[in-house]
């Protein structure tokens, strides 16, 4: 029964995840350009070194279409893609240092094995597409609230993104080891 809620609740997770990132890439017309040549491709994504503790999770598969979009194919079309096209696998062997990693906006350590050019649209598509959430508010609430809120947002993520950097700073490195100084404090 357990194994049936985690993967109700793994596909719908991952289904939202797919229209939020459509949202952004449909957004920004550049970034339909890079990813329409590469329909039909499909790049795979792996938690490398997941701990054995944890339920699994993954691998992830998706699939470029003809509009530039993405689709995510489930597990089973996951583990049948013998060959995908790229392959990407994020270091996880400290979930909790990945998060931090990402909520302080560093990119994770990553291997990336497979077609070059695909590699380089997918790299040029992290480093360039942001979402606007401003402009998605404006639709709601209008342009001046959302101004407001937008700000008030910034504010709360940059304070989440010092608190982690901090947290990182003070967790010990490994056993026994003393965390590293501020940069600058050398």
């Amino acid at each position: 029964m357990l194994e049936a809620m985690k993967t109700m609740a793994q596909r719908s997770v991952m289904e939202r995840l797919v229209l939020f990132v459509n949202h952004v890439i449909s957004a920004e017309p550049m970034a339909l350009d890079k990813l329409r040549p590469h329909a039909g491709r499909q790049v795979l994504i792996e938690l490398d070194g997941w701990p054995a503790l944890l339920p699994p999770v993954g691998p992830f598969a998706f699939r470029v279409t003809p509009a530039g979009l993405i689709e995510w194919s489930d597990e089973a079309s996951a583990a049948t893609a013998a060959v995908p096209d790229l392959r990407v696998a994020i270091a996880a062997g400290n979930p909790a240092a990945l998060l931090t990693r990402m909520v302080t906006g560093e990119r994770p350590k990553i291997t990336v094995s497979g077609d070059a050019a695909f590699a380089g649209d997918l790299d040029w598509l992290i480093d360039n597409l942001r979402w606007d959430a401003q402009d998605d508010l404006a639709r709601f609430v209008g342009d001046g609230p959302a101004r407001e809120l937008s700000r008030f947002g910034r504010f709360v993520s940059g304070a989440v993104r010092e608190a982690a950097r901090t947290l990182r700073d003070l967790a010990p490195r490994g056993p026994g080891a003393a965390p590293e100084p501020p940069p600058g404090a050398r």
